[in-house]
Parts: C-alpha cells; sequence; structure tokens
C-alpha cells in the first residue's frame, strides 16, 4: 500500500528516505504587513510553503535528531527572526494555528511517517517526515496550511484596508499556486472557499480601483478641457474689446493651472495629452500676437477712440434732464451698446471719459428713482385711505336695509376712485376686498326683490284666499259629522281640516316676509 501511495505522490514531494527531511526546514514568517507595495510584493515572491524536494533531486544531507525538528506548539506561520530593519507594522501580522487534533480529521500518517491529505472526498500524499512520531508528521505539514491560512488573513487585512489591487493579486497568485499542489495537510475545501471569497473582495477592489482612475481621469480630462476651452475663448475674442490686462493675467493663470493639474492628476494617454497641449499652446500664442498687434495700433487709434466717446457723452449729457422716463431709458441702453462698440483709448482717458459718460446716466437715472420714491409714498397714503373705506364698508355686512346700504355704498365708491392708485403689489388684494362688499348688497337688494315682487305676492295672496275658503268648507263638514255622530266622518273630516289649517299656516308665514 505504502509503494501505491509514493507512486502517486505529488511531484512536489519526494517521498525519499530519512535524510530528505533536512530540505524541509520551517518555512520562513508570512511577509509582514508593515509595508504596502513592497512587502506585499515580496511575499508574492516567495512561495508562503515550499515543497519537498521534487524526486530525482540529490538527497540532502543528514536528517536532524527528533528534538530539533519542528514541533506542533510552534505557532502558525512562524519561521525566521523578522529582520531588526523591518519597519513597524501597524497591524499586527495575523496568525492561524490548527489544533492538531483538527488537523488528524484531514489526514493519514503511516508508521514510517509518510502523510496523506484527505481532501473531501480525495485523498492525496502530502509527503514523508522520517524518524518523528506521527503527531510530529501532521504538525510539520499543518502548520504549512496554518502559514497559507495566516497569508490568506494578511491579504484580507490589505483588502479591508484597500491596499493596492495588484500587487495583493499577484500574491494571491502564488498562494493558489501552493493550494494547488496541496503540500500540507487541513480543511482545504475551507480553505480554497476563503480563497475564492477573498478573490470576489479582491476583483470587487479592483474594480473600484479601476472605477476611481477613470473618474479621476475624466476629472482631469474635464480640468484640461476646461482650461483650454477658456484660453481658446480668450484668444478667439475681438482683439479690439479685451482687457488685455484681465486677459493677459486670466491667461498667465491658466497656465499655472495646467502645470498644477498636470502635476496633481493622473496622467492621459500620451495623444490626448499632446493634443490637448497642441490647443493651448495654439491658444496662448494667439492670445499673444493679438495683444501685440492691438497695442501696436492703440496710439493711432486713441484719437478716434475719444473723439467717439466725446460725442456719446455729449448725447448722454444732452437725455441726462428728460423727464420721458422709459423712451429715455431706453435712449441710455443704446448708448451703452454703442459705448461698448467703440474703439478704447488710452486707460487713463478712456477711464476719465466712462466716468463722465457714467456721470450724465447717473443724473437722469437718480431723477427717475426720486420721482419713483416720491409716487410710491403717494401711493402708500392711498393705500391707508382704501384700507379705511374698506373697514366702513365691511360694517355694513350683513346688509339688512338695503336702501341705506345702497347710499352708503355709493358713497364708499366714490370716496375709493377719489383715493387714487396704490401700490402695485397691494391692487389686487384692495380690489377684491371692495368687490365683496358690492356683492353683498348685491345679494341682498336680490332677496328684498324676491321678496317684494308684486307677481309673487298675487300668487301668493291667491293661494291663501283659496286656503282659508277650504279650511271654511271642511270645518261646516266636520260640524255636520258631529251633528250625525257619525265618527268615521268626523275622523275624516277632522284629518282633512289638519292638513288644509298646516298649509294655511305655512302659507301665511311666507306671506307675511313678502311684506
Amino acid at each position: 500500500m505504502l509503494a501505491s501511495v509514493e507512486a502517486t505522490e505529488a511531484p512536489s514531494v519526494d517521498p525519499a528516505p530519512s535524510d530528505e527531511v533536512t530540505s524541509e526546514a520551517p518555512t520562513p514568517a508570512p511577509a509582514s504587513s508593515t509595508e504596502e507595495a513592497p512587502a506585499e510584493s515580496a511575499a508574492g515572491e516567495q512561495d508562503p510553503a515550499p515543497a519537498a524536494p521534487k524526486p530525482g533531486m540529490p538527497k540532502p544531507g543528514k536528517a536532524p535528531k527528533p528534538s530539533n525538528l519542528p514541533r506542533p506548539a510552534t505557532p502558525a506561520g512562524q519561521g525566521k527572526a523578522p529582520s531588526a530593519t523591518a519597519p513597524a507594522s501597524p497591524l499586527p501580522a495575523p496568525s492561524f494555528t490548527t489544533p492538531i487534533e483538527d488537523a488528524a480529521k484531514f489526514a493519514k500518517v503511516s508508521d514510517d511517517g509518510h502523510v496523506i491529505l484527505v481532501d473531501g472526498a480525495e485523498e492525496h500524499p502530502v509527503g514523508q517526515f522520517p524518524d518523528g512520531t506521527k503527531d510530529e508528521a501532521l504538525a510539520y505539514f499543518s502548520r504549512k496550511y496554518d502559514e497559507v491560512v495566516s497569508q490568506v488573513m494578511l491579504l484580507e487585512q490589505r483588502v479591508a484596508t484597500g491596499a493596492p489591487a495588484g500587487e495583493i493579486q499577484k500574491t494571491l497568485g502564488h498562494l493558489r499556486q501552493t493550494i494547488g499542489e496541496r503540500g500540507m495537510v487541513g480543511d482545504m475545501p475551507a480553505l480554497r472557499a476563503r480563497v475564492e471569497a477573498l478573490q470576489t473582495r479582491l476583483d470587487d477592489l479592483k474594480l473600484a480601483e479601476k472605477l476611481s482612475l477613470e473618474k479621476a481621469q475624466a476629472e482631469q480630462l474635464a480640468t484640461r478641457e476646461a482650461i483650454v476651452a477658456e484660453a481658446e475663448e480668450l484668444a478667439a475674442k475681438d482683439p479690439q474689446q479685451v482687457q488685455w490686462k484681465q486677459a493677459s493675467a486670466r491667461m498667465a493663470e491658466l497656465f499655472e493651472n495646467w502645470k498644477a493639474a498636470q502635476k496633481a492628476g493622473p496622467r492621459l494617454g500620451k495623444s490626448v495629452e499632446d493634443g490637448l497641449w497642441k490647443r493651448f499652446r495654439t491658444a496662448r500664442t494667439t492670445h499673444d500676437k493679438h495683444r501685440r498687434a492691438f497695442f501696436s495700433q492703440l496710439d493711432a487709434t486713441n484719437s478716434k477712440a475719444k473723439s467717439a466717446k466725446e460725442k456719446l457723452i455729449a448725447r448722454a449729457e444732452a437725455l441726462s434732464t428728460s423727464t420721458d422716463w422709459g423712451p429715455t431709458a431706453g435712449a441710455y441702453r443704446d448708448l451703452m451698446d454703442e459705448w461698448k462698440a467703440a474703439p478704447r483709448a488710452s486707460r487713463k482717458e478712456d477711464d476719465a471719459l466712462w466716468a463722465r459718460f457714467r456721470a450724465a446716466q447717473d443724473v437722469f437715472f437718480n431723477a427717475r428713482k426720486a420721482t419713483n420714491d416720491e409716487i410710491d409714498k403717494e401711493y402708500g397714503e392711498n393705500l391707508k385711505v382704501k384700507e379705511q373705506i374698506l373697514a366702513e364698508g365691511q360694517k355694513l355686512l350683513p346688509v339688512k336695509d338695503v336702501k341705506a346700504a345702497r347710499k352708503v355704498l355709493n358713497d364708499l365708491r366714490g370716496r375709493w376712485e377719489d383715493a387714487g392708485r396704490v401700490p402695485r403689489k397691494d391692487v389686487t388684494r384692495m380690489e377684491s376686498a371692495f368687490r365683496k362688499l358690492e356683492e353683498g348688497l348685491k345679494s341682498a337688494e336680490d332677496d328684498h326683490w324676491r321678496k317684494t315682487n308684486p307677481e309673487t305676492k298675487a300668487r301668493t295672496n291667491s293661494a291663501l284666499t283659496q286656503l282659508e275658503d277650504k279650511v271654511a268648507e271642511l270645518e261646516d263638514d266636520l260640524a255636520k259629522a258631529q251633528s250625525k255622530g257619525d265618527a268615521k266622518a268626523i275622523a275624516k273630516a277632522q284629518e282633512a281640516l289638519d292638513a288644509r289649517k298646516m298649509w294655511l299656516e305655512t302659507l301665511q308665514k311666507s306671506a307675511q316676509g313678502l311684506r
């Protein structure tokens, strides 16, 4: 049985005689998490669980004594002492240890030290640990499993803290290879499931990193595009309409913004970078060319610009005393458009000319504002008068004397018209309130007319006469029935008489309301 096992062992494990154990020295501890990318890379380059010498390799030296062999009590993941110069870790390196009784559930150990991994329904030869007990052989290969688990835990920590996904993926690839060789003893299905779960989290991290990079690149591209677009806009302006001091300062600022963005943001593709820079450089060159051309001819145009603006000032001053507010305000807007379109003089002269032009406008607009303020004040007094009129009108409601109310309301309406306009914001409210007074009076007038209408009264009186005659007739019938002692005739006559009397009473009350 043992011979067959040795023949099917994994290539990474040589079930050779006892002196091969010397090459199976304890594996160095997993790479510390104190450094980010360098530590991750180092961990990825080193096999976390080195396999035994492959078949056919020269046998190592003499096997160590059992007392020198690794003991099960040794913490998992421990090997050589860490370097004295290694930086301190912000998080303690994770360590995992499988109890020997748990490890025994996943292995079979022969008397001569051959260890077979029980991997679910499969059995896989791991290696041989000669010159030791079964527990020592099991503990040795169990520690290899614990070292891998500890490194998986370390990678889980690094994924949780957002370490670079590329470096973690490299290390995880080495661990996958080690796990695939199955040169250890432990719960391999659980370990593979944990690695797959870690791979899923790592994929999420890589996707997040990719999206973050794409977002940063998109923001960088948008920033550069905005800089270029603004530079091109400045360069495309009519040189005669540009405020050169501000424009030149802004162009210089855009150049500084370009350098800052290039230095701080992620790199774009070379073709994109070159294309944007070419556009930006062209815009700056065009802007500078326009500026130099503008100032070269500025002296020749100053005189013409001053003359044109003097004429605009004269027109503005002529309009400054106008009280035709609407048309004059439109004329000033037209003058402003002409001013903007006029050529510029030297800065000192242009500022002085502008001050005169602005002063002429201020005379007009200040006068208009003063007039409007006075009108608003007057309208405010009108509002107070109309508020008082409304208060008086409210006393008429509900209307009891239609004729007197109509006289009072006619007087109030005359005072209302005489009071004049109110501020625009109060027009709707005031008109609506006065309209309610008129509607209240009209409703009372309609009700009064209904009650005093001759036709209505005539119809009511005719009905009263008919009912009164009918009541008298029924009273006679009742008296006759009573004289005869006919109980049935008496009951019938009494019932008819009571009904007619009820109708008569109702109609009489209605007739009283019409009087």
